[in-house]
């Protein structure tokens, strides 16, 4: 939720609707500045800019949408919300579009006007402040929502024990960070710590990556070698994916997981390790075990402590966040002069589905930051990086004659025009689907045979005021 105290202005030239509107975000904790016409407001945006702006569609003058094209030029990323009467529905529909962060209609609904509200501030709140010295451990994780809050409490508790730590979570949500989180919230903090993903390095090599060769115990063994496990010696090792673990090296594993000592290939000697282990997997370990593909006397060893990462779509409080981060670190990596997203190409990166989790965020962003033009990242490129293709927005009325008209040509097309036919597939009587034809300009004679579709000669015979309807 977006800071109690943000400044809002309020544009109406209603005076009773403009004190009402004051007091009841008032009474929600905000600081409010409320004017009765564009030409106030922006006389009002000169002098101190507000956190959002909620106006009117219909005001004296210059109208509300006229004054959110002044405001989109003047301050891009400024969210406007707009209240319209039902004439105005169409009008406030094609500003959406255009960039209102939305509208409501009148009466309005308070609680949705505040829940929209804290959306919007939500949306284009700063990143907080750089976190207070004992909280360095976690500067990499970014994130506002309760749900990574309580996981990274849990994370901080379990980071001074030794206990070993299973980390689960659909790919890309961030399993590696929230290791080496711990890793620097834990006393190994001044060693080393070493990740491996155990699903992509091939099995021949994966023993010798693990607990290390000497020389000659295989034909490219031209010198010893360390393993990752002497490598983190005192500090932390991440085995990544070790559901990908094979089964022949799950025994070895657990061998030194008992013993505390690795045998690097090819010697007669083991080496003691002090080494702290989290894993992490994607993959459900109890229907491997049930599968027999995984030990369930090393699931029992690894799995001291479970943690639990969200999926993205489970912390959307933290996308906002999380794509300005990526945003300023990619425009500072690529020497780009980028500020920021448009607000609805941040609307939309917040409600998108994210099967790819914060991996993917990150890859929208770096796309974005690549390709955009201009110093706020607008909602085409948005879309684009997300292959969501443009909508074209209708009103409903609209909508519901495209669909009727598209559902008539595809009943005369199934029944060659016949439409007696056509009429009791649609569950209506002939005189019924008559009119509809008249009222949707189609002919049925136009459908038989090898006819094209869609001819524009209407229906006779029915009298200009029947209703089209049942």
């Amino acid at each position: 939720m977006a800071s109690p105290g943000a400044r809002i202005l309020v544009v109406d030239d209603d005076a009773d609707m403009l004190r009402l509107l004051s007091m009841r975000l008032g009474a929600a904790g905000y600081q409010v500045r409320a004017v009765g016409s564009a030409e106030a407001a922006l006389a009002q945006l000169a002098l101190e800019r507000p956190q959002l702006v909620l106006s009117d569609v219909r005001l004296p003058g210059r109208d509300g949408l006229a004054l959110f094209d002044e405001i989109r030029a003047r301050h891009p990323s400024l969210p406007v919300i707009l209240l319209t009467a039902h004439g105005t529905i169409p009008d406030a529909v094609e500003a959406t579009a255009r960039g209102v962060f939305t509208y409501l209609t009148k009466p309005y609904d308070g609680r949705e006007l505040l829940d929209k509200i804290a959306q919007a501030l939500a949306l284009t709140a700063p990143a907080p402040a750089a976190a207070p010295a004992d909280e360095g451990w976690r500067i990499d994780v970014i994130s506002r929502s309760a749900r990574m809050a309580e996981l990274l409490a849990e994370a901080r508790m379990v980071a001074a024990s030794d206990a070993s730590v299973l980390l689960r979570g659909d790919s890309g949500t961030g399993k590696e960070m929230l290791a080496r989180a711990i890793h620097k919230a834990s006393p190994r903090t001044r060693r080393p710590f070493v990740a491996v993903n155990c699903g992509a390095i091939p099995e021949a090599l994966l023993e010798s990556e693990l607990f290390g060769h000497m020389k000659g115990a295989f034909t490219d063994a031209v010198a010893n070698h360390k393993g990752l496990f002497q490598a983190a010696d005192g500090g932390t090792l991440l085995l990544d994916e070790i559901g990908d673990m094979p089964p022949a090296l799950q025994v070895k594993l657990l061998r030194v997981l008992q013993e505390r000592a690795v045998r690097p290939l090819g010697s007669s000697q083991s080496i003691p390790v002090d080494v702290r282990i989290i894993s992490a997997t994607h993959r459900n370990l109890e229907a491997a075990m049930a599968a027999g593909q995984f030990r369930e006397d090393l699931y029992y060893r690894l799995n001291v402590v479970t943690l639990s990462l969200p999926t993205l779509a489970e912390r959307r409080e933290d996308i906002p966040l999380l794509a300005n981060h990526f945003l300023h670190k990619l425009a500072t990596k690529y020497g780009r002069r980028l500020s920021g997203f448009a607000p609805e190409a941040l609307k939309a990166l917040t409600t998108a589905a994210w099967p790819g989790n914060v991996r993917q965020l990150y890859n929208v962003v770096e796309q974005v930051c690549a390709l955009s033009t201009t110093p706020l990242v607008p909602l085409a490129l948005v879309q684009r990086a997300l292959r969501v293709p443009s909508v074209e927005v209708l009103t409903y009325a609209e909508a519901k004659q495209r669909f009727e008209r598209e559902y008539l040509v595809g009943l005369l097309k199934l029944t060659d025009g016949n439409v007696a036919d056509a009429a009791r597939l649609a569950g209506r009587n002939r005189t019924e689907f008559y009119r509809l034809l008249q009222k949707n300009e189609l002919t049925p004679g136009h459908f038989k045979g090898d006819s094209v579709a869609g001819a524009q000669t209407p229906v006779t015979g029915l009298r200009q005021d029947d209703s089209l309807d049942p």
